[in-house]
């Protein structure tokens, strides 16, 4: 007799995310595309660094939270190209096969303050050349690098 498949799904509830951002960073305005959320607020990695509007994207059927800058642009140090970024200038946060990230963790707790580090680790890039955030660099075909 062929067993029944029970789906047990981990994933935290949208609604979760939304409360937890909600307490955690009142200052974040929410708004939702289709089965989106959408959570747009200003971080300052540190008392001497610039203010940085960034937009943090994500649904049930998203692998992961889309983390975007939206002011100040980011720019490319000395003609190189911007560490840790995937196409889109999406921030690289974690390293996803290593589930640094899940979808049990929340967003407030984990995306936001992942944002603020890497944030502060793009200003140390722009004043002394090196990534000190860590991190991987895998080579995609053609001989292309993706940073994760």
């Amino acid at each position: 007799m062929a067993s029944k498949k029970v789906w047990f799904d981990n994933k935290l509830p949208l609604s979760k995310h939304v409360i937890a951002m909600e307490q955690l960073y009142p200052g974040f305005v929410v708004s939702w595309k289709k089965n989106t959320v959408i959570w747009t607020g200003d971080l300052r990695p540190t008392d001497m660094s610039a203010t940085y509007t960034v937009q943090i994207s994500y649904s049930i059927d998203m692998t992961q939270p889309k983390v975007i800058v939206l002011s100040p642009k980011l720019k490319r140090r000395e003609g190189e190209k911007i560490p840790h970024i995937y196409p889109g200038e999406k921030l690289c946060l974690f390293r996803p096969r290593k589930k640094e990230w899940t979808k049990e963790m929340f967003i407030a707790e984990t995306i936001v303050p992942w944002t603020s580090l890497w944030l502060y680790y793009y200003e140390m890039w722009h004043a002394t050349g090196e990534w000190l955030g860590g991190g991987e660099h895998i080579r995609l075909k053609k001989g292309k690098k993706k940073h994760a």
